[in-house]
């Protein structure tokens, strides 16, 4: 419509049209007419050009300064420059040529940043959670940006205050993301190193107080950050098992939620409230605590520590395979958990972790807060933990591992679940699919934890991982755990490739004093987490002496030992489990799961045969689990704990 306007108006003009009309009149002495017609054409097309021109310049203009305030984030006002869409503001009474050109450009440059770190930052949530390779490069972007716009706000902060109005929360908010990159950084990576940066930047939130004024302004969504920064932090100081400061969180947290809760009335205070219940029943949850000489508890680390694992003898023919995925999966009903984490979960994650060397020395860098190093190999498993996952999910997280397994390793599957029974006798009675499973998780059919039956009787269950859904599977070294009250279905295994295949299995029933305790966690799990606590727990102790939990410490080094000098040597031991021995993880579950068989046979208040555990190939019991040496040793750690009297004596009179 302009173009045409511009036209009509210069077509049409008086002066223009003289002039039109003596260059036509004057040609057409010297050409035909024909020339001059085209003269006229040519002369309208002339104008359109000129006028598209015109009009795409300006438009262009425009939209270059458009896109300039964008990325700025200001638009002009009367005093200054106003941040759009936050609370900074360029304060004064200057105008924008009053603003010196490099201050301009710093506050231009980290607007960017700011904004391009936001962007990569959502798109986190879609990057696949499963595979290795698909996420890796979006990760590095994210945390060069981060990188750059944490140093940039270090080194231009006089600058950012007085011309960008930069809040303490706002620095605060900058180093929770890069807190929470760390956190995610390491659940794909499973290196410890980058739970200390994630607790390095959480930790300086707090010590630097960049959260404090948040309670003085009345926005609800800057507390709900500070309430989610306090959630995030505990759990990284659960992983490390910092539980000393893990309850000065709670407390405080639990008062910036009362606070919260009176100022503002807000639909998620019961959500709040259930937060503070589940990191409470979560801090609560070990059965036994370690008591120093003053009564004051004592943190013990469960991770797989340098010499905790009985070395292998000069000439032990074992396998070399390599544990490199582990798939751990928790479906427990009423079990304590915190932030889609149970305390099986959590058990089992740490029970496939080395216990970091350099953790005095990452959380000393809170004054720099610069990045670590990537560790040069992979210490840990590659681990995805699920909770209560969809069969559709946890078939498509076991393919993605299975696919991406390397060679000579060994990908293990850990199932905390529910167990799902058959509801009736089938046809092919005797089949990978006949004796049920355990639970996958589903929104139809589940009410109160207890499945619905609304099939045929004759049909299979379809929301339950069946023994034969693990078959494709075990084209590659398996190794799984299974910790339900069904956990005997996975005893009807059948190895069909030929490939090295164990299955540990749970009781299926506990006594009463022990089913009692199911809230907080399995027993059986608990003793391939740590063997001298379950060991504890089942005797019925509450706490132990530092000096004394050492000495059985220390005594349970000797049992581990004999127990894989036993596994070695025998002569009918299926080589399966040679074959997983030569890597330390799978080598000490073994070890303490020939522990926890040997002494739940000898404990009076498990009798039934349902109570002990089980394996699939079955263990040589003589040479094992029943072995004199490891009765004996039993017997001797009970006299330790002065509990001896809950186990048989050597004569073995049960038997």
């Amino acid at each position: 419509m302009c173009c045409l306007l511009v036209i009509v108006v210069f077509y049409f003009c008086p002066l223009v049209l003289f002039c039109r009309f003596m260059c036509v009149f004057s040609l057409s002495f010297f050409f035909p007419f024909w020339f001059c017609s085209f003269l006229e054409v040519f002369f309208v097309v002339f104008l359109v050009v000129l006028s598209v021109f015109l009009f795409s310049l300006s438009y262009y203009s425009f939209f270059v300064c458009t896109l300039v305030n964008e990325m700025c984030g200001y638009k002009a006002g009367v005093d200054g420059f106003v941040q759009v869409g936050s609370v900074g503001v360029m304060t004064g009474a200057e105008t924008e040529d009053d603003i010196p050109l490099g201050e301009r450009k710093t506050v231009t440059d980290f607007c960017y940043l700011l904004d391009k770190s936001k962007q990569l930052f959502n798109g986190l949530r879609d990057l696949p959670q499963y595979g290795h390779k698909q996420w890796q490069s979006y990760f590095g972007r994210t945390f060069d940006v981060y990188t750059k716009l944490w140093k940039f706000q270090q080194q231009h902060r006089q600058v950012l205050d007085s011309r960008y109005g930069l809040k303490r929360w706002q620095i605060g908010e900058v180093a929770s993301k890069i807190g929470q990159l760390y956190y995610h950084y390491y659940l794909r990576t499973s290196e410890t190193s980058y739970l200390n940066e994630a607790f390095s930047f959480y930790s300086a939130i707090r010590q630097r107080s960049y959260y404090f004024q948040v309670n003085k302004e009345d926005r609800p969504e800057l507390v709900v950050k500070k309430l989610r920064y306090y959630a995030r932090y505990i759990v990284v100081c659960l992983l490390l098992n910092k539980m000393d400061l893990v309850k000065v969180l709670v407390k405080e947290l639990s008062e910036e939620i009362e606070d919260y809760t009176q100022r503002f009335n807000t639909e998620d205070q019961l959500e709040w409230s259930l937060v503070l219940q589940e990191v409470a029943a979560f801090v609560e949850a070990d059965p036994v605590v370690v008591l120093n000489d003053n009564s004051s508890v004592f943190v013990t680390c469960n991770r797989l520590q340098d010499g905790g694992v009985p070395p292998l003898e000069q000439g032990m023919v074992v396998g070399q395979l390599v544990l490199a995925d582990a798939l751990i999966i928790g479906n427990c009903t009423n079990q304590v958990k915190f932030s889609e984490l149970t305390i099986d979960m959590f058990r089992m994650l740490q029970a496939l972790e080395r216990e970091p060397v350099n953790l005095a020395t990452q959380t000393s860098k809170q004054g720099t807060l610069e990045p670590a190093e990537k560790p040069s190999k992979r210490e840990n498993p590659h681990k995805y933990l699920l909770y209560k996952p969809t069969f559709s999910q946890l078939f498509t997280f076991l393919s993605a591992s299975f696919k991406e397994l390397p060679a000579n390793s060994v990908l293990l599957v850990y199932l905390s679940a529910t167990g799902v029974f058959p509801s009736g006798h089938s046809e092919y009675e005797g089949g990978a699919y006949d004796f049920g499973g355990v639970l996958t998780n589903t929104n139809r059919d589940v009410v109160n934890g207890e499945a619905v039956q609304k099939r045929n009787q004759a049909q299979k269950e379809m929301h339950c991982l069946h023994p034969g859904d693990l078959f494709p599977f075990t084209r590659k070294p398996l190794f799984v755990i299974v910790d339900s009250s069904n956990s005997a279905a996975y005893k009807n295994f059948t190895n069909m490739f030929g490939q090295p295949l164990v299955c540990l299995l749970s009781p299926t029933v506990y006594p009463k004093t022990v089913q009692d305790q199911c809230q907080q966690g399995s027993l059986f799990t608990l003793f391939l987490y740590c063997p001298l606590l379950a060991f504890s727990s089942v005797c019925g102790l509450s706490s132990v002496r530092k000096a004394l939990w050492e000495k059985a410490q220390e005594f349970l080094g000797k049992v581990y030992r004999d127990i894989g000098q036993m596994i070695a040597r025998s002569r009918t031991i299926d080589q399966a489990f040679l074959q997983f021995f030569g890597d330390e993880f799978l080598r000490l579950l073994l070890i303490r799961f020939v522990f926890c068989s040997a002494a739940l046979r000898l404990h009076k208040l498990f009798r039934e045969c349902r109570s002990f555990p089980e394996s699939y190939p079955e263990l040589p019991k003589q040479d094992t689990v029943e072995s004199g040496v490891i009765q004996k040793h039993v017997l001797e750690l009970a006299a330790m704990l002065d509990v001896q009297s809950l186990f048989w004596d050597d004569s073995l009179q049960a038997y």
